[in-house]
């Protein structure tokens, strides 16, 4: 019998959800809260020895990866879009295909970031995820004519990176 859930004004059809093994259910509520900005029960899907690791954001660890999706859950007003799909996992370790949409706080631009996310489990938790997307394109959509110039170059991804650190530290202090 297919089993369905809400998310975010979104009806979901889980067909294949009494198939799914523990972590790749594990998967799937972490996309369910990300798509219903509830940084909380993401942030129960990791084990308290996460590192996360993507383009904007380079290596974070423990408690800074749940500090980043809080963060950007909070600017996102509510007005981001997660889709995934995809969701492939055994005991050790997983995958899964994100699309984020969303407007950058920066520039108010429009980005739809396609993400291929890479898991690896300990203890029934998350604790390696890497997620990788194309930084040139991000940039593009993010920045717009800057990012189309220099998207592709180091120097404008280590100052993408330094940013987005940047909002973390401040975030951080912010809220703390």
């Amino acid at each position: 019998m297919p089993i369905f859930f809400f998310a975010k004004k979104t009806l979901i059809l889980l067909s294949n959800f009494s198939t799914m093994n523990q972590n790749e259910i594990t998967i799937h509520k972490f996309y369910s809260a990300f798509a219903n900005s509830d940084a909380k029960t993401m942030c129960e899907c990791y084990h308290s020895n996460i590192q996360f690791q993507d383009p904007a954001f380079g290596i974070l660890y423990g408690n800074d990866v749940c500090e980043m999706w809080k963060m950007l859950i909070e600017k996102s007003n509510g007005n981001i879009k997660i889709e995934f799909s995809d969701i492939k996992a055994d005991e050790f370790s997983g995958s899964a295909k994100w699309i984020a949409t969303y407007n950058f706080s920066k520039t108010n631009r429009k980005v739809v970031n396609v993400i291929q996310a890479q898991f690896k489990f300990q203890d029934g938790l998350i604790i390696r995820h890497t997620d990788n997307f194309d930084i040139w394109k991000w940039s593009k959509q993010a920045l717009g004519f800057k990012g189309l110039l220099l998207g592709w170059t180091g120097f404008m991804q280590n100052q993408i990176q330094k940013q987005a650190l940047a909002s973390l530290k401040s975030y951080k202090k912010r809220t703390s």
